[in-house]
């Protein structure tokens, strides 16, 4: 007696956590349908969709229907599971129970990575995202076995990040292709991937990814809310989840680092950061991302520590001169012609004697059309594109210099602030110099040199209010930590950086043993004696 008001209390515990469930999200469990009201379910909910198929079979002696989207899956391995179920017709095979459905699925299907479906939802779900379903009559429980396509693209070079040394493979656009490329690079159990379902119509598969031991946990948990909170219909791109997630989003520059390079990311999560992985894209987002990550390429760490320096000094130098050339040539020649020497003086005002505009109009000009012909450059097919934007602007440079409309020196100024511009290795932050360029050279008209100091001034205070998951944007520079400065300005040799950045707070600070450069070995010929 006292075990059958056991098993009476589990039962109602059951339904009562059923009807919960269904009260919550709205969908009905399992048992509440028979196979042909399922049917009928389904082929309403995907409506007169060309790619659902349903198929009827038996499952030993079990009548079960088989639900799938066929543009979805893999058709040879589903060929094989139809084979495996029904290998054995006419056998007592019964279904008739959860217990039975679960011994079902690890006898045909162990290995497979099944699940059980207990709602309608979750079917959906799964034939959404690659899976058939298999269920049984009379049985509340459903089996999914995955099966996805393979189709995806090839593993190639990066695109927007190229490298002479290191690495050539690139992210694609396959999920699980990417997670594979980080855990080559990282065999350690300690890296962690969290899954995550973004978009209420897309039902994006995101990842977060960290090291466990290392990340800070206040930065990972940070990073789960903020996905927690999207509450969108559609994810497409990291893009789209960094403007979501990000902390101050009236501000030109990126509060996150994107990356195509597996090696640029398994670095970063080695150093203590939270790497975001999305399905349909090449790009993982990095954060925390301070100012200094936009300088330094994976390149950098892997040639001579001195030319990895000198050539992050020439990003550095380049960031300034395509920020503030054009400005800087509106503002001496309308208000500070004693800045130039007399000798060049007269050189630029004899060029520009036939000029009806004023600098800054000269200026605005060249700049909005070199814009039009790097976007068209980057939107024609790749065949064409390259020769039309070089062709184009040589062409329009020099017939517009020729018929007088613009001087000779604005024409290498521009070309000087472009090829400057192209110089910095992440887009998205070369469209901050891009879009402030513009600002600095309105400033420059109305008040010269003073207008852009004061812009850059307002610039590096609004810097300086920026943090990306609660880390400033300026560390290590503002605040200023000198542990810190082995890898900002100058790249010190490898041995040398034993530490990982403190203002990431990570679990474990030290990366490294702390060693010396390796000795050379005696010369008196006795290896060492």
């Amino acid at each position: 007696m006292k075990r059958i008001k056991t098993l009476s209390r589990i039962k109602r515990v059951e339904i009562e956590r059923e009807e919960k469930t269904e009260k919550e999200t709205g969908d009905k469990s399992l048992d509440s349908y028979e196979l042909e009201e399922l049917k009928e379910e389904l082929s309403c909910r995907f409506g007169a969709s060309a790619d659902l198929k349903i198929e009827e079979l038996k499952a030993g002696a079990a009548d079960a229907l088989l639900f799938y989207l066929e543009t979805m899956i893999d058709s040879n391995v589903l060929k094989e599971i139809i084979h495996s179920i029904a290998k054995e017709p006419g056998t007592d095979t019964k279904v008739k129970t959860i217990d039975d459905v679960k011994g079902y699925g690890k006898e045909h299907f162990g290995g497979s990575g099944y699940k059980l479906a207990e709602t309608v939802s979750q079917m959906t779900d799964f034939m959404l995202s690659g899976s058939i379903i298999l269920a049984f009559k009379g049985v509340p429980r459903a089996i999914s076995i995955p099966v996805p396509t393979t189709e995806s693209r090839s593993i190639a070079e990066p695109s927007t990040q190229t490298v002479v040394r290191g690495p050539k493979d690139g992210f694609v656009e396959t999920l699980s292709v990417n997670v594979s490329l980080i855990r080559r690079r990282i065999k350690n159990p300690r890296l962690q991937f969290e899954e995550f379902t973004i978009g209420n119509d897309t039902r994006t598969t995101v990842f977060i990814s960290y090291m466990k031991d290392i990340a800070d946990s206040g930065i990972v948990e940070e990073v789960r809310k903020r996905l927690k909170k999207i509450d969108t219909g559609a994810i497409f791109e990291t893009g789209n989840i960094e403007e979501l997630i990000a902390d101050k989003t009236a501000t030109l520059f990126p509060l996150a680092l994107n990356t195509e390079r597996p090696d640029a990311v398994a670095a970063n999560l080695l150093e203590g950061k939270v790497a975001i992985l999305c399905d349909g894209t090449p790009f993982v987002l990095l954060v925390p991302a301070v100012l200094v990550d936009f300088f330094s390429v994976s390149e950098d760490y892997y040639q001579n520590f001195l030319m990895g320096t000198f050539i992050r000094f020439i990003r550095y130098i380049s960031f300034m001169i395509a920020l503030i050339t054009p400005s800087l040539y509106v503002g001496i020649l309308t208000f500070h012609h004693e800045l130039l020497p007399t000798t060049l003086l007269l050189s630029v005002i004899a060029q520009r004697e036939g000029v009806p505009f004023p600098a800054v109009i000269e200026v605005l000009l060249m700049e909005i059309t070199f814009e039009i012909l790097r976007e068209a450059g980057v939107r024609m097919p790749r065949a064409v594109g390259q020769t039309v934007s070089i062709v184009g602007a040589l062409v329009i440079g020099q017939a517009a210099a020729e018929a007088g409309i613009i001087s000779n020196i604005m024409v290498i100024i521009v070309a000087i602030t472009a090829i400057a511009n192209f110089v910095s290795p992440t887009y998205s932050f070369a469209n901050a110099s891009r879009l402030l360029r513009f600002l600095l050279i309105i400033t420059a008209a109305f008040l010269g040199l003073y207008g852009v100091l004061i812009v850059l001034v307002l610039m590096v205070a609004h810097l300086s209010a920026l943090r990306s998951f609660g880390v400033p944007y300026l560390a290590p520079v503002a605040p200023f930590i000198i542990e810190s400065q082995k890898d900002v300005f100058f790249r010190f040799p490898f041995w040398s950086m034993n530490k990982r950045p403190s203002y990431l707070k990570p679990q474990k600070e030290e990366k490294q043993p702390k060693t010396g450069s390796p000795s050379p070995p005696p010369m008196n010929g006795g290896h060492g004696k």
